[in-house]
């Protein structure tokens, strides 16, 4: 048997053997024949299980076998992978990165396939960083694209399940429905055009649906818009009719403008003529009155040069006033000179005398200081009544700053008792809100136990002891409440020691009884212990629970809790057999939220300790503050009369003081005395001065006021000549403006003339206007000749194209209910009729052709298929007639005109007293299914197209005997000369199965002592294989 070199693996990986014919083995030199596009060579470097390893498959039936988990799936992975196919064609990882070896960031797959005149090598590189692929065609880099063009071109489909059938699709393959099937079958073994055109017969199907429906919507609402225009006929004949009405009503309409143009016109040429000879007259009157015109202006221009000469001398005059008005206020300053000069000397006299009458009071205060110093007795010792008051004031103070100090310790602890205060208040809070909680859960689950309890807290005077909350048993009172209360035992159990130490039970896994993981009353809990035992029931963990058999048998307990059980051991009366029931627990319910009495009773107590201590604390406080306020009052006391000591020891040396003080001042006066006699000198020097100064100025003055008479003549007489001027400039005005009021009116009849002619030139542009835009006309237009032919058979005057208007009005009313939209309906209808029925017809047309298209590819497509079925059928049902079991396959067809319908259907039958079955996920078992698979690959295998079949572990729900027939048809179809290569993947083959030389069996190994692949020699292998067998016969 031949082997194949084995791949390189790491320690504990698989490692791969090939098995073959002698012939083989002897003719290694000879290159086998592989159909083109089927696998030479798998390589893969760091994927899934494997480091390194190269499988080369045989061109016929290969065997790969294995034990679970060697690796055998692997491969198929690598071939899916390797060849463009995506993970989830796969069904294991829907990451590509998830493939590569656990450790390693980058994995290689390389699968070479048979082409001429060269293999073809497809190298995948696949990256865990970033999820990605790097694609070589040949060594060399290429696009994924170009990868799967290649493969495509080789019809290799690793997506088509009757060509690929990895272990985790095997079950797929029966979910697949008859249309599924047959679109895989086509594309597996069908000729490359028979799966186009039966994409085409779709396409075609649908658009011949279409067209259909569109041909009889059509075709209905054409039907429908010729019953409507026919109802429309009437009305547009009507409309016609009222049509001929208007056109007369218009054309007068059109007239009437023109009539009234002319009208005014005419009056305009009358208006034109009376303004033309007012114009004329107008003139006339202009030039009789130019000569006065001219006259007045010479009047008026003397008239203006004498006011100008007034006017220059009255500013002369004005100036000459200015400058003696300046001279005079330089008089008055010069006397106010003189008086501040007087001012002044009379202050100095003021001031002297102020010096000396302060002297002299000054003399006095020091006399009356000196003679209370002389008076005043020998200052006595007030030094022991100091001392006295200084010592007081220090007990005192010493006093107050114990009292503070004692204040802030008092208050510092009363703010502490009230924080301690607020935090027990708080958890009180806490712990009333869980009991509330508590009672609302109860009175929203037993309601009849809630009115029972609260009539309990109502009524607990009325009971002899103890009643703890909430009550068990069955009771009624009055109230016809059913609630449930227990009596707790005379005699106490609560305190009641179990069988046995919880340290023996330790190695089970308990760590507590049932009775010290929870809190109850005194009487609750003697009750509970004496009912129920629950000082004697243990609680284990996970440990008591996987070992609970062992723990039954040596323990002999009767009631075991766990986390999430709870175990019951009773003994068989009959029997005396051990017999355990287990239950879930339920997650708690009433007693999710607990509240611990001693804890609230304690923090009750301690809130009346501390209410008692802040009471105790504020009459302490109240003294305090008393005691404190009379030290204040007492120091304020003695601080005054250790003033009123300090005053009296200070007054002497004050006085002395006092009188340095002013004998210093005396003698500062003393310096500052005042010349007076100097003084005046000065002052009579200045005001001399001044006089000499206003005697020059007067002297100006004068000769000021009389150039200021001599202007005031000159003016004088030029008013006189101004007034002559202006009396004979009135007179020639008087004749002017009777002149004036003549060619007034003469203008004022020219205006209202040319106003008349304006407004009626304007009336005439606007009637023209109208006219023209009523006959449609552009400004530059003339009226056409069809207008005035027209305009020639109808009235000429306005009255008598008015009463022949308002006649054809009344009777283009009585055509009523009747407007345009109803002829631009009927034409646009007319226009969607001829519209619609051409488009009718085109598509018509088109599905004829359509139809005629779909009769010749229905013919091209559905022949070949048939016969392409009838071959599979006849294959199909050899294998399964071989097994003496019943198989058919055949074209499902509901509708013929419905391609997309089409479909493969399956028929089996394994048992003679059963009907034929279609195959479905569902009727046949297992194995029935994988062999009704595999049979059915077979019969592809023969008519295949594809270059390889792949089917993973299909034989794993077949009993032996189908098993065994299987195996024998894969032989002997797959080692045919004409069928392509085939991989067979199985974890266990049957023992004397039949081979075939053309066979190629890989083994997949794997265990921590696996022959690395550089040390594998596969003639050294077969020399030592021939020698122990050599061994074994002698």
């Amino acid at each position: 048997m031949a082997v194949v070199a084995p791949g390189k693996r790491s320690l504990g990986a698989c490692q791969l053997g090939a098995g073959g014919s002698q012939r083989a083995v002897r003719n290694s030199e000879a290159r086998p024949r592989f159909v083109e596009g089927s696998i030479v060579r798998i390589f893969m470097e760091n994927f899934l299980t494997y480091d390194v390893c190269e499988v080369r498959p045989g061109p016929n039936l290969n065997m790969i076998v294995g034990a679970n988990g060697t690796g055998k799936s692997s491969i198929v992975c690598a071939i899916c992978l390797g060849l463009a196919g995506k993970p989830s064609f796969i069904g294991r990882a829907d990451k590509v990165g998830l493939f590569v070896k656990q450790g390693c960031l980058k994995g290689v797959v390389e699968i070479e396939l048979s082409k001429t005149p060269d293999n073809i090598i497809i190298t995948r590189e696949i990256q865990v960083v970033n999820n990605t692929s790097a694609w070589f065609i040949n060594r060399k880099p290429t696009t994924l694209k170009t990868v799967e063009e290649q493969i495509a071109a080789l019809n290799i489909q690793v997506d088509n399940l009757c060509q690929f059938l990895p272990q985790d699709k095997v079950g797929e393959f029966a979910k697949l429905s008859k249309i599924e099937l047959l679109e895989a079958t086509e594309k597996s073994i069908g000729p490359p055009e028979m799966y186009q055109f039966h994409c085409e017969l779709k396409n075609f199907r649908e658009k011949e649906r279409e067209l259909e429906n569109l041909c009889r919507d059509k075709t209905n609402s054409l039907e429908k818009m010729k019953q409507r225009i026919e109802r429309y006929k009437q009305d547009v004949e009507r409309y016609h009719e009222r049509k001929r009405h208007l056109d007369l009503i218009e054309m007068l309409e059109r007239k009437r403008p023109w009539v009234e143009y002319e009208n005014v016109r005419q009056q305009h040429e009358e208006v034109k003529q009376s303004r033309d000879q007012a114009k004329e007259e107008l003139k006339n009157l202009k030039e009789m009155q130019s000569p006065v015109t001219k006259k007045i202006q010479e009047t008026e221009e003397y008239f203006k040069s004498l006011d100008m000469k007034i006017r220059d001398k009255a500013a002369e005059i004005k100036d000459i006033s200015q400058k003696c008005k300046q001279k005079q206020d330089a008089l008055e300053m010069k006397d106010k000179q003189i008086e501040e000069i007087h001012q002044a000397l009379r202050m100095k006299k003021d001031e002297e005398m102020d010096r000396q009458r302060k002297i002299h009071n000054t003399h006095k205060m020091i006399e009356d200081w000196k003679n209370e110093l002389n008076t005043m007795e020998v200052c006595e010792n007030l030094q022991p009544q100091t001392d006295a008051v200084n010592n007081e004031l220090k007990k005192l103070q010493e006093e107050r700053a114990n009292i503070d100090s004692d204040i802030s310790d008092l208050t510092a602890e009363k703010m502490n008792q009230e924080r301690e205060k607020k935090r027990i208040s708080d958890r009180l809070g806490q712990l009333n809100n869980i009991m509330n909680m508590k009672e609302e859960n109860l009175k929203g689950r037993f309601r009849d136990t809630h009115s029972a309890l609260v009539w309990l807290r109502k009524n607990k005077d009325k009971f002899k002891k103890k009643v703890c909350e909430p009550m068990m048993l069955e009771m009624r009172d009055h109230q016809k409440l059913r609630v449930n209360a227990v009596c707790a035992p005379a005699e106490s159990c609560a305190e009641s020691l179990p069988l046995r130490p919880i340290e023996e039970l330790h190695r089970y896994g308990f760590f507590s009884y049932l009775r010290e993981l929870f809190d109850a009353p005194h009487p609750v809990m003697s009750y509970l212990c004496s009912q129920y035992r629950v000082h004697d029931v243990p609680v284990g963990t996970e440990k008591t629970r996987n070992m609970i058999e062992r723990v039954i048998q040596e323990t002999k307990l009767r009631q075991i809790y766990t986390a999430e059980e709870k175990y019951i051991v009773k003994v068989s009366a009959y029997t005396n057999l051990t017999l355990s029931t287990n239950t879930s627990l339920r997650g708690a319910q009433f007693l999710t939220s607990s509240v611990d009495t001693d804890e609230r009773r304690q923090l009750e107590n301690q809130a009346q300790d501390i209410n008692n201590m802040l009471e105790s604390l504020d009459m302490r406080l109240t003294t305090l503050f008393e005691r404190q306020k009379h030290l204040e009052r007492r120091d304020n006391e003695l601080r005054q009369q250790k003033k009123e000591l300090l005053e009296r020891g200070n007054r002497r040396r004050q006085l002395e003081s006092k009188i340095g003080v002013k004998y210093d001042s005396l003698r500062q006066l003393e310096q500052d005395a005042i010349n007076l006699e100097k003084e005046s000198e000065q002052a009579n020097v200045k005001i001399k001065e001044i006089n000499t100064q206003k005697a020059r100025l007067v002297t100006e003055l004068m000769h000021l006021i009389k150039n200021c008479v001599s202007l005031n003549i000159l003016k004088a007489d030029l008013v006189l000549q101004s007034t002559t001027v202006a009396a004979e400039k009135n007179r020639l005005e008087s004749e002017y403006k009777a002149a004036s009021i003549q060619l007034r009116a003469a203008e004022q009849q020219f205006r209202e003339l040319d106003d008349k002619k304006r407004v009626l030139t304007e009336n005439c542009k606007e009637l023209l206007k109208k006219a023209r835009q009523v006959c449609k006309l552009s400004p530059d237009q003339y009226l056409p000749k069809e207008f005035q032919t027209a305009f020639q058979a109808l009235p000429t005057t306005l009255e008598e194209i008015d009463a022949f208007l308002n006649e054809e009005k009344t009777r283009a009313s009585c055509f009523t209910g009747l407007n345009a939209s109803v002829v631009e309906e009927y034409n646009k209808q007319t226009q969607e009729i001829q519209q619609l029925t051409e488009y009718l017809e085109e598509k018509k047309n088109e599905l004829d052709n359509y139809k005629q298209n779909i009769s010749q590819v229905k013919e091209r497509w559905l022949n070949p298929l048939k016969k392409l079925i009838e071959q599979i059928n006849e294959k199909f049902s050899n294998f399964f007639s071989s097994m003496q079991c019943v198989g058919e396959v055949d074209l499902h067809v509901e509708n013929e005109e419905e391609y997309d319908k089409y479909g493969i259907r399956i028929r089996v039958k394994f048992h003679s007293s059963t009907e034929l079955h279609e195959l479905t996920p569902y009727h046949q078992s297992g194995g029935e299914k994988s062999v009704s698979t595999m049979l059915y690959l077979m019969a592809l295998q023969e008519l295949n197209r594809c270059p390889f079949r792949v089917v993973d572990e299909i034989n794993q729900g077949m009993d032996p005997m189908n098993e065994r027939r299987v195996f024998e048809m894969v032989v002997k179809t797959a080692c045919k000369e004409s069928t392509s290569q085939y991989f067979f993947i199985t974890p266990k083959l049957l023992q004397n199965l039949t081979y075939n030389d053309k066979m190629t069996v890989l083994f997949v190994y794997n265990g921590p002592f696996m022959l690395e692949a550089n040390k594998w020699n596969l003639k050294a292998f077969c020399r030592r294989r021939r020698r122990l067998g050599r061994m074994d016969e002698q």
